[in-house]
């Protein structure tokens, strides 16, 4: 089995404005693990150097991963992307949490297969056939 670490460069690299598909819980929370730790790192940097730019460009080059695998994760759980919209909402911010943190359907879907489906993660470079 691979590291956490994996699922973020999987995001990245693999899936960088992939909308469509489901991505599992493991795959999505790793990413904002990963993506809150660099987003922090580059923050403290630019406070103590007083630059203030390497934050910003990595948040803006981040959005569109971000925002792929949050809705890969709702078409995970049998929910339609345009759920996303919830976070424009005091009380849906509650309700996308809820629906990003439950487990997804186990079988197939009109979204795709399950990624706990053996192969899932397989891709040209067969770098990730070991990430479920």
């Amino acid at each position: 089995m691979l590291s956490g670490f994996d699922y973020y460069k999987y995001v990245i690299f693999e899936k960088y404005a992939d909308f469509d598909g489901r991505a599992s819980r493991k795959e999505y929370w790793y990413f904002v693990l990963f993506n809150a730790l660099i987003c922090w790192a580059l923050t403290f940097l630019d406070w103590n150097m007083g630059l203030g730019i390497a934050s910003t460009l990595y948040s803006i080059g981040m959005f569109i991963p971000g925002l792929a695998v949050t809705i890969r994760r709702l078409h995970d759980t049998g929910k339609s992307g345009w759920w996303y919209l919830l976070v424009f909402t005091v009380i849906g911010v509650i309700v996308l949490l809820f629906f990003l943190i439950e487990e997804g359907e186990p079988d197939s879907n009109q979204y795709g297969i399950s990624p706990h489906t053996p192969g899932f993660y397989d891709t040209e470079s067969d770098h990730y056939t070991d990430l479920v």
